[in-house]
């Protein structure tokens, strides 16, 4: 139970880790806090759910948490991206079902 423990500590420090870098924009401590917790969750693979059942749960909730963050990071870039005329590119299909990739610009200035 103490691996459990420790793997479970592990887990919740790159939870906070994780919002942390969404909180200030820090792309390199958000893609380290990522494998942070892809170890911590790998090393609980191994143990028994009715051990860490109601740690993990709480856990599971600070991770929905950071989604929901994530999400809204994810949709302030790309309300950014669009207002300075770029875009995500997004699959279409066309009228023969054939995907076609769209790629729409605006012009922010003519010269």
């Amino acid at each position: 139970m103490a691996c459990a423990d420790a793997s479970l500590d592990r887990l919740a420090a790159a939870l906070v880790e994780e919002r942390r870098a969404l909180l200030e924009h820090d792309v390199e401590a958000l893609m380290t806090s990522t494998q942070a917790k892809l170890a911590a969750l790998r090393a609980l693979e191994h143990h028994s759910d009715d051990d860490i059942a109601a740690r993990l749960a709480e856990l599971a909730e600070a991770n929905r948490a950071n989604g929901a963050l994530l999400a809204r990071r994810r949709r302030e870039v790309n309300w950014a991206l669009r207002h300075l005329g770029r875009s995500e590119s997004g699959s279409q299909y066309d009228a023969r079902g054939r995907a076609d990739v769209v790629h729409a610009t605006r012009r922010l200035a003519v010269a």
